[in-house]
């Protein structure tokens, strides 16, 4: 039998919010969770101005998460923008059932999230630097 991960109206309500905030400086982002008991997701934090690494520190080493990252990328020609990202944040190291769970929800939640670019992480806060995002983004 096949399990769905909802995603209730607080978590979507969040998500807009989110994407649609006004932000001048620094990266920011939404960490979501799957309820397994529930089979719902959560949101778990916002950071605000947080370096990609100091969000690598924030994430837990061996549960899946989502994060949507607006991320402060500057550009050859000295722009800023803030393009979404998704981060599946699924470390190795994590429960076969969950990171299970977690998989099958990605698309339903890439989707509700309206984020077109994904940056898979599975080794930990190794996998996720700046450098990584900025090579994702400017895609070099």
């Amino acid at each position: 039998m096949s399990q769905t991960v909802d995603i209730p109206q607080s978590v979507k309500d969040s998500l807009r919010k989110f994407r649609f905030a006004r932000r001048n400086e620094g990266s920011a982002a939404i960490v979501i969770k799957i309820n397994k008991a529930k089979l719902i997701l959560e949101e778990v934090e916002q950071f605000d101005n947080i370096s990609i690494e100091e969000l690598a520190e924030e994430l837990p080493e061996n549960s899946p998460r989502y994060v949507v990252l607006s991320y402060a990328l500057t550009h050859s020609d000295g722009r800023t923008s803030f393009p979404l990202v998704l981060i599946n944040w699924a470390p190795t190291t994590s429960e076969i059932g969950l990171l299970t769970l977690h998989a099958s929800a990605l698309l339903n939640f890439q989707t509700t999230a309206d984020v077109s670019k994904v940056i898979e992480v599975r080794d930990g806060a190794e996998g996720l630097t700046a450098d990584i995002v900025n090579s994702k983004l400017l895609g070099k």
